[in-house]
């Protein structure tokens, strides 16, 4: 028996792999998590191209409770759906090192994630750095955690693009905006880092990558005001080759 973890795609359930797609018709059970990011699919589309049902599977099913589905997996052939690609998320990860500490074979089909389509915006992939997350004030009681400043400031004094991935709370469809994230960014006590994130800061705005998706490129002072579909990420960039630069102003 084994445990599989099945790539969606960022779009919708035609991305889904001719390999995913035979693997989960001889799956026994089908799981999908859908909190990590926005979904355009439509769930009995899925199901009826697959002919199967699929258990929808929140948050703490997999940060809680995975215990259950990867034992479920000792006499089964399990499928759990992942949007984007399985393994960018560490959750996933643990996953298939739970199955394996129980001599559980796994399988991993990759597909598409944000973190491959941003060269659709032109910048060069081999000059990002570490990715950050932008989480709603709720979550960090109003206060943006140090390592957000701390790892634009190491990317931006190395010349690295920073990828900013915005929160997400899918149980009551709350995505954040481009819009919040600037003012997140820019709403800082201390004065210092200003000079990390500011109005003349030059930014990437990626939206609805996989899908009808668009870039808009320019200071933060003259895009915090637009308006901006969701999911969407930031980018801010390091140093620009000309051919980037090209590319973002084209």
């Amino acid at each position: 028996m084994m445990l599989t973890l099945i790539g969606l795609g960022l779009y919708n359930e035609q991305d889904l792999t001719l390999r995913g797609l035979d693997i989960a018709r001889k799956a026994d059970s089908l799981y999908m998590e859908l909190y990590t990011s926005k979904w355009f699919g439509n769930l009995k589309n899925l199901e009826n191209i697959i002919g199967k049902r699929i258990k929808i599977l929140r948050r703490d099913d997999l940060e809680e409770k995975s215990k259950n589905i990867v034992e479920e997996a000792i006499e089964k052939n399990i499928v759990i759906f992942v949007l984007g690609d399985p393994l960018i998320a560490t959750t996933h990860s643990s996953l298939i090192l739970d199955a394996r500490k129980l001599g559980i074979p796994t399988n991993v089909i990759h597909n598409a994630s944000i973190m491959s389509a941003i060269g659709e915006t032109g910048l060069h992939m081999y000059k990002f750095g570490p990715t950050i997350t932008i989480p709603f004030p709720e979550k960090t009681k109003g206060k943006l955690p140090e390592s957000v400043y701390e790892t634009i400031k190491m990317n931006r004094s190395r010349g690295l693009h920073t990828l900013c991935l915005l929160d997400v709370i899918a149980e009551d469809e709350k995505y954040m905006t481009p819009n919040e994230a600037m003012e997140i960014l820019l709403n800082v006590e201390d004065k210092r880092k200003e000079s990390v994130f500011n109005q003349e800061t030059e930014i990437v705005v990626f939206v609805k990558a996989g899908g009808n998706s668009s870039i808009v490129f320019g200071k933060v002072k003259d895009l915090l005001n637009k308006s901006y579909e969701t999911p969407a990420v930031l980018i801010i960039p390091g140093i620009l080759h000309f051919t980037e630069r090209e590319f973002l102003e084209k």
